[in-house]
């Protein structure tokens, strides 16, 4: 062929081991994160600092991520999933080996470290996914997903818990902690990685390589890589263009080297042995272009449910306290119920996009108003039966609501950048983690009711803008579908 192309995700219907084990990373990833969260902020007060001083370094997690989630999502799509995901796996481990060794402050601020910049484990697995299946079972794997992992999340400060009953305990839950970080690197490494779609390569290829996805994107990187670790280089004039072509494919043991006059790359060598100034190149280049693109208001929507959210759960506790009397304890099981719906509500995420008949922006808009409507619900709940049941619904439609906003990101930016999306998804509620207590805080003030009151108005505002920019999308769709296909 004298005009063809490099093509990735040539997706297979299902390659259903490979996403098992994926299922199965995401469980044991936030089972083991699990066993640790309950019990940070008890441990640095055991080593003796003061209020202040533990929430300053209890932020550090939250700031690494905000600025590290887009960078390792675009490394991941530089080097390939494969190579990114266990490096963050074992500087994870790393980390939690660490605070396991935290005698003191600054030995608990330097274990952070390392965990704040490379925990992205599940923002990488969601990628590969998305990598693995079409856009139409995309929803439905995503989901399925976010429940193993929700699932995790559940059990693991049961076993948290447990541990510290006993001498040491704190100790004994991080190492352990790091131990499962490790099986989940040894897991990655033996996966069947030859289910990831392989690159097709023509090195006849002469196609400009400023080719335009989803929205104004720019797809004008020098470097296209899969979740095989098979990277297509700019260098000796090797160009490419991402296209999907009718009934063409190759298998991996035909696309693992590719032949350029007399000499011959192996791509799955080259792929983490690039020099790192072409790496950090081809990050700057995605980042830039998501930067630039037009999905602000994905992102402002997602910002927006995201501090909405987290105003609902902020004085939880303490809300039931001073509105019903409720104890401790009861609230407990309270909040357990709704993360086990939660848990539950990722299996209805695939029939529910079904239902729609895959128009994920309806769904959204339909998730946010339920959202919206919930919180309002609870702020103004004259009983605890109301309360609820609106945390019944409100698990399910922050579940799905989280699902479709991940969707709309990989519509709407293309496949070639979804680690980088998710990455800048991932960073957006870092923000969010951030401005939430400060307006918990401030709307406290007021009343007990005043951080979901808040909440109620910040889903009002993403309510107003996905009616008013949901029609834009669909116009800019009806218009791509017209284009002709190249």
């Amino acid at each position: 062929m004298n005009n063809s192309k490099c093509s990735i995700f040539q997706k297979p219907n299902k390659p259903t081991r490979i996403i098992q084990c994926i299922y199965v990373v995401g469980f044991m990833d936030l089972f083991g994160v699990s066993m640790i969260i309950p019990l940070l902020s008890h441990h640095v007060k055991y080593l003796g600092a003061s209020p202040t001083v533990a929430g300053i370094v209890g932020s550090t997690y939250g700031v690494l991520q905000l600025f590290s989630s887009t960078v390792v999502g675009s490394w991941s799509d530089v080097v390939g999933r494969r190579h990114s995901l266990l490096t963050c796996l074992l500087a994870s481990a790393l980390g939690y080996g660490l605070l396991g060794l935290s005698t003191s402050i600054a030995l608990f601020v330097l274990a952070r470290i390392p965990v704040g910049l490379f925990k992205h484990s599940l923002s990488i697995c969601r990628a590969l996914l998305s990598d693995l299946v079409s856009e139409t079972d995309r929803p439905l794997v995503m989901g399925h997903f976010n429940a193993a992992s929700s699932v995790g999340f559940i059990l693991g400060p049961v076993l948290g818990g447990y541990l510290t009953e006993h001498e040491g305990g704190f100790y004994t839950s991080s190492f352990v902690c790091a131990g499962i970080f490790l099986l989940n690197a040894g897991l990655v490494w033996m996966l069947p990685w030859s289910e990831v779609p392989s690159l097709r390569v023509d090195t006849n290829a002469n196609s400009s390589p400023n080719s335009t996805t989803y929205d104004g994107m720019k797809n004008s990187q020098h470097n296209c890589s899969d979740g095989n670790n098979h990277v297509c280089h700019p260098h000796d004039n090797i160009h490419h263009h991402h296209h999907h072509e009718n009934n063409s494919s190759m298998s991996p043991s035909s696309s693992s080297q590719a032949t350029h006059g007399n000499r011959k790359w192996r791509w799955g060598d080259v792929s983490l042995l690039q020099p790192a100034w072409r790496q950090l190149s081809s990050m700057v280049v995605r980042i830039r272009h998501v930067a630039s693109s037009d999905m602000w208001d994905v992102f402002l929507v997602r910002l927006l449910m995201a501090v909405a959210i987290m105003l609902y759960y902020s004085n939880f506790s303490l809300a039931m306290e001073e509105r019903f009397q409720l104890k401790p304890k009861v609230t407990g099981y309270l909040i357990s119920y709704s993360s086990m719906l939660g848990a539950l509500a990722g299996c209805l995420v695939g029939p529910v996009t079904q239902l729609y008949g895959q128009d994920m922006s309806a769904l959204l808009l339909h998730s946010t108003v339920l959202t919206g409507t919930l919180i309002f619900l609870y702020a103004t709940a004259p009983s605890v039966w109301q309360v609820l049941l609106t945390s019944t619904f409100f698990a399910i439609s922050t579940t799905i609501g989280r699902t479709c906003i991940t969707d709309l990101e990989l519509r709407r930016g293309g496949a070639q950048a979804s680690g980088t999306l998710i990455g800048a998804g991932q960073s957006v509620t870092a923000v969010g983690r951030v401005l939430a207590p400060l307006l918990s805080g401030l709307a406290q003030e007021l009343s007990p009711c005043g951080p979901p009151s808040l909440g109620v108005l910040l889903a009002l505002a993403a309510v107003g803008l996905l009616m008013v920019r949901i029609p834009k999308w669909d116009s800019k769709g009806r218009t791509k579908d017209k284009s002709p296909k190249l």
